[in-house]
């Protein structure tokens, strides 16, 4: 099989969460233990960070690969979902896995695919894994794809582990309460391997404290370490909002021996400004631990985070002719997030391109969205992609008004064609959806 071939065996053949959702996800690491025991046990030879959370962990996984890049480590990064390119989710170094090392990966193992009948993530895991070993990198970043506890990458023991945050999304299957949820997140907290918490949040810090004095693994939680803000910048517009746009932000260490950093980051959302007091506590950490990373290797690696990891999807501009941004953020800590940065650009009318996936309860967000803006309802061209017309009524119910498109792409030229000089057109709900525009 070529390439596109190898990809298409793999959709019909294994489940996939992305696009079938729940029913792909197994609630057990039996099939990532069984395909990594065939693979001779690569999990456990090579270091690693673990990342987990619900939101922010897949900028702060970019960050730290972008940090240990250019201190000089190979280093591995595993991150999904992808947004265009399967191989997006396996890096080295930023450059993703070649296509070849695909086929070749699923030509020699297809037949025990399919005794094992791991799901596509499962097999992905054991893919990365793979090749963080053959190509002998100094450190990989892996980040946990849903949960912790029951997550596949679950099976390494890590440095250090890092959880960014705890809040409301896949309520279906990890628990309908912040407790319920932060409980299997902490499932990456292992004994004696240090764990930082991105954001002290009182409703779940408990469970946190409980599980790392159960593991004798030392806890820190990050936004208690570092003091960070944003320099105050005038609200831009439309018609003066630049493409290269940087976050300049100053952190203001909590104990006096820490550094205090002058910081230019090429991901402007102002929710970067919590994931990166947890990308400095965890290069903290990492010194601790004998890792070669300076300020100045800090400061370079987050002025080009994009360039180095292929992160796309974060508050990224797609066009500044009729001022275009998406992102990724679809719960409703996320979503709280995007309001934000919306908030700090001074347009006359908002067009909001949204689309959604069918088994996820939307009421939270849309309870959350200007009803003052134009609406254009898309689905994600994915099976688990909500129907235009289905998300038009239920976000009418809550007084967002605007029109049902046949594709995702379809409503954003529509909104780009409607939108006057001086007005934003943001495409989001979903990852899937920015997938399409980016």
């Amino acid at each position: 099989m070529n390439y596109q071939e190898t990809l298409n065996y793999l959709y019909a053949q294994l489940p996939m969460f992305t696009r079938v959702g729940s029913s792909a996800y197994k609630a057990n690491l039996d099939n990532t233990i069984a395909l990594c025991q065939l693979l001779d046990n690569p999990q456990t030879k090579f270091k690693s960070v673990h990342i987990g959370g619900t939101n922010g962990k897949g900028s702060t996984s970019h960050m730290l690969a972008a940090i240990l890049q250019i201190a000089g480590y190979k280093t591995g990064l595993y991150t999904s979902p992808h947004l265009k390119d399967f191989r997006e989710r396996i890096r080295i170094n930023g450059q993703m896995i070649s296509e070849q090392e695909v086929i070749d990966f699923v030509a020699n193992y297809s037949k025990d695919f399919e005794e094992i009948n791991p799901s596509f993530f499962e097999m992905t895991v054991a893919l990365a894994f793979d090749l963080f070993v053959k190509e002998k990198v100094d450190i990989a970043v892996v980040e946990v794809g849903l949960g912790g506890r029951l997550d596949s990458t679950n099976i390494i023991t890590p440095l250090l582990s890092v959880i960014t945050n705890i809040g409301w999304d896949h309520m279906n299957i990890l628990g309908d309460t912040l407790q319920l949820i932060a409980a299997e997140k902490a499932g990456i907290i292992k004994p004696k391997i240090p764990v930082i918490i991105g954001e002290y949040q009182a409703e779940v810090a408990d469970i946190f404290i409980h599980k790392a004095k159960q593991q004798n693994a030392d806890l820190v939680f990050a936004s208690e370490e570092w003091d960070v803000e944003s320099e105050t910048k005038n609200k831009v517009s439309p018609t003066n909002y630049s493409e290269d746009n940087f976050l300049d932000i100053i952190t203001y260490p909590q104990k006096a021996s820490r550094t205090t950093h002058y910081l230019q980051l090429d991901l402007p959302g102002t929710y970067q400004l919590k994931n990166i007091k947890t990308v400095l506590c965890t290069v903290n950490e990492l010194r601790a631990q004998g890792f070669t990373i300076t300020d100045e290797h800090i400061q370079t690696a987050l002025r080009q985070v994009k360039s180095l990891t292929g992160l796309h999807g974060r508050w990224e501009t797609i066009s500044t002719s009729t001022l275009t941004i998406c992102d990724t953020g679809h719960n409703p800590e996320g979503i709280q997030e995007v309001l934000k940065n919306i908030a700090n650009i001074t347009y006359d009318q908002l067009h909001f391109v949204i689309g959604m996936v069918n088994d996820k309860d939307s009421s939270k967000v849309l309870s959350m969205l200007p009803k003052n803006a134009m609406y254009y309802f898309c689905k994600p061209d994915i099976p688990r992609g909500l129907e235009a017309e289905s998300l038009k009524a239920k976000a009418e119910s809550f007084g967002l008004i605007g029109k049902a498109y046949p594709s995702v792409k379809s409503a954003l030229a529509a909104a780009q064609s409607s939108a006057q000089m001086n007005d934003l057109v943001f495409v989001g709900g979903s990852t899937f959806v920015v997938a399409e525009v980016i």
